[in-house]
């Protein structure tokens, strides 16, 4: 893809039909836990994007055989016997592979050292490092300052009783649900405070169970994980990503339009698929089925409304807000500050751009809608969901631009093909 800014076209009332790629959260998952099964995975319908690709790649460098088809991954299990990587290995600004790696890479016996771009090492891990070092699992930060480059001593992962802070990430919850089954002992984690995120959790025990292993969740507050088990090699097809799905979502409403989108799961414990009760909230008529989901836009009113549960949405909510009668006010999104970018001033700072009045805080955003809006280059800050959710609001505000749109092929690489098929 050029990376010179992409222009986007306005549109009234679009009318489209638009199939969802699959999820990411799922497909990472899917890929580290069929790296530790015993014996041969098919994972079907896949995203093939550059945070998977790192994962894929990574993965191969522990001397797993990963083989990537057309519409599949197919991974040789490694048993949980995993093979120290002989050179350090990079995964650019993918959170889920560093985070999830940092605890895979202690079942393997020697020294692992995992890197990435600039961004991601600002980006803090250290709650993950202080519950991996009560195991006495020797981790360090290179630099000293808590966040990648990481250099993770591995052997025997003994398990055990831990204590971890919930309210930054549920990642390093799920780094360490995803390879407990292959710790010494049984593991027992005890959540510090309120866990953020809770939806992604659930995701992380959904596909867990699905290839064979048990966790006993406690209300969040404790997760036990019995050690002896192990992942079953299985054929897996992953389901449709509900983060991707919100722009198309946002699309219609914002257009008053019609879309229907397909490959959802609408039982899906994805957080995000509970933006469709938010769009209802603003006004918009839902229909689901278990093929398709229909949203017909209409008049839009502003909302209070806590989005811990969706993170990854706030983006999506805050352009909709743009064109709703009367403020929207979001928060608990504090975790949004250690994202790609520190989402809470992007969102400020670009919203006001176009012509909102934005006030922000630590853990939440007020958006008043401008009585007159007016095109600008938005600056996406190398975060993909920046310039999918922005491309939104140029189809209601003339001359928008988003600038770096290359960014979009860390989770959705045709983005901008698709959403430039969205008519009148």
């Amino acid at each position: 893809m050029d990376d010179s800014p992409i222009e986007i076209r306005p549109a009234e009332h679009i009318l489209a039909t638009v199939e969802i790629p699959a999820s990411k959260s799922y497909t990472n998952r899917a890929l580290l836990i069929a790296a530790l099964a015993d014996g041969e995975s098919r994972i079907e319908n896949p995203l093939f994007s550059d945070d998977t690709h790192y994962m894929s790649e990574a993965l191969i460098q522990f001397d797993i055989p990963v083989q990537k088809e057309e519409k599949a991954y197919i991974v040789q299990g490694c048993g949980g016997k995993i093979t120290v990587p002989q050179n350090e290995i990079f995964v650019g600004n993918a959170g889920t592979t560093m985070r999830f790696l940092t605890t895979f890479s202690s079942l393997a016996n020697g020294v692992t050292r995992l890197t990435g771009d600039s961004r991601m090492q600002q980006r803090p891990i250290g709650d993950l490092l202080t519950c991996l070092e009560q195991m006495k699992i020797r981790v360090l930060s290179v630099k000293g300052n808590q966040c990648p480059p990481l250099e993770i001593h591995g052997g025997d992962a003994p398990g055990g009783k831990v204590r971890l802070a919930g309210n930054k990430s549920s990642q390093y919850l799920t780094s360490i649900l995803l390879s407990a089954p292959y710790f010494k002992n049984d593991t027992t984690i005890h959540i510090l405070g309120d866990l953020t995120s809770k939806s992604y959790a659930d995701i992380t025990l959904d596909i867990m169970r699905a290839f064979g292993v048990r966790v006993e969740n406690e209300d969040y507050e404790r997760f036990k994980v019995p050690s002896g088990q192990h992942y079953r090699a299985r054929e897996y097809r992953v389901e449709g990503d509900w983060s991707s799905a919100s722009y198309f979502l946002s699309a219609a409403a914002v257009t008053g339009g019609k879309v229907t989108l397909t490959g959802l799961n609408p039982d899906s414990v994805q957080g995000d698929a509970q933006f469709l009760d938010i769009l209802q909230q603003m006004g918009c008529a839902i229909k689901k089925s278990p093929e398709k989901i229909h949203l017909t836009g209409n008049l839009l009113r502003g909302i209070t409304i806590n989005m811990n549960s969706m993170p990854d949405a706030v983006q999506t909510l805050a352009v909709t807000a743009l064109f709703a009668e009367g403020e929207t006010v979001i928060n608990g999104i504090a975790n949004l500050k250690i994202k790609e970018t520190d989402r809470i001033h992007a969102l400020e700072t670009e919203l006001s751009r176009l012509g909102a009045t934005v006030i922000s805080g630590e853990d939440f955003l007020t958006i008043r809608p401008g009585k007159n809006y007016s095109g600008a280059e938005i600056e996406t800050y190398d975060d993909h969901r920046m310039a999918m959710s922005f491309a939104v609001a140029g189809l209601k505000i003339p001359g928008v631009k988003i600038k770096n749109p290359k960014c979009v092929e860390k989770s959705f690489p045709d983005f901008f093909d698709r959403f430039a098929t969205l008519k009148n």
